[in-house]
């Protein structure tokens, strides 16, 4: 049993629903059975569906804290390849502020009340008791990590957890920043023949990078989602190739990384209108 193992036992004891990040800090991607959504999701995903995959899959949403389930041999896999343990704080009833720089933290304490915090690589997670939506980029450096998220386990930190505040509510109820569309060159459409964006392996690298993109963004994730949609429909948009199965890929993987569904459509119809689709 590694470290890593024993560290989500222990969080699950407490009821804190726990998932193996891999290299990246990120959820492993799903197995071949759920590819492409074709499982239909799991049941605590926003579009329920039947999923009943023995693996890790389906980023927050598999976190779990059924002991048997975590040291299954299919997630003992993941364990061994995993660099991190992540948890679902909405599914523990928690909600993590992630303050991912100095001013950031400065901001906080004079605004927040204080309550439990753990040290994170270049910031602090501030961790309140209740959950809420999970929103990114709330404020510069600054996102809010409950329902529909997960975050990394860095320990127990310090102090005493409060009851989430109004002023976090706050934040989340305010209107994401307009995105500016960045200056980007359409391909002009190939004339006469088969396009050549049906071959399955060309197709399938583009909706894989687009993936990777958004789920490795760090930060100002409205718009890397935005930029990202605006990149895939450029290239593939034109000539029919997107099917709904590779839509709800990059929707699957924008609200991964907290945005919401209507965000995703928002940004979606965006891209189209500014490319003229």
């Amino acid at each position: 049993m590694n470290e890593h193992l024993r560290t989500a036992l222990f969080l699950a004891a407490s009821s804190i629903p726990v998932l193996p990040l891999r290299a990246g800090k990120v959820p492993f991607g799903n197995c071949r059975r759920c590819a492409d959504n074709a499982c239909g999701g799991r049941p605590n995903m926003k579009t329920a569906g039947p999923c009943a995959c023995p693996g890790p899959c389906h980023a927050w949403a598999a976190a779990t804290t059924d002991p048997d389930v975590i040291q299954s041999g299919v997630w003992r896999h993941a364990w061994m390849r995993a660099t991190a343990v992540a948890y679902h704080p909405g599914g523990a009833w928690l909600t993590v502020v992630d303050l991912d720089n100095t001013d950031a933290i400065t901001w906080a304490r004079e605004n927040l009340p204080t309550t439990q915090t753990v040290p994170t690589t270049r910031g602090q997670h501030w961790i309140y008791q209740g959950p809420m939506r999970s929103v990114n980029a709330v404020r510069p450096g600054i996102d809010i990590k409950s329902t529909m998220a997960y975050a990394r386990y860095l320990g127990p930190g310090t102090g005493t957890m409060t009851e989430l505040p109004d002023a976090v509510r706050a934040l989340a109820a305010k209107e994401p920043a307009t995105v500016r569309p960045a200056a980007i060159t359409v391909p002009a459409l190939t004339g006469g023949g088969e396009c050549p964006h049906r071959t399955p392996a060309y197709l399938e690298r583009g909706v894989a990078m687009a993936e990777q993109r958004i789920t490795e963004a760090r930060s100002a994730i409205h718009s890397t989602v935005y930029r990202t949609f605006l990149v895939v429909m450029a290239t593939h948009g034109r000539c029919g190739c997107l099917t709904d199965a590779h839509i709800e890929r990059l929707f699957t993987a924008a609200q991964a990384k907290g945005e919401t569904a209507r965000h995703c459509t928002d940004a979606w119809t965006n891209a189209r209108t500014r490319l003229g689709l």
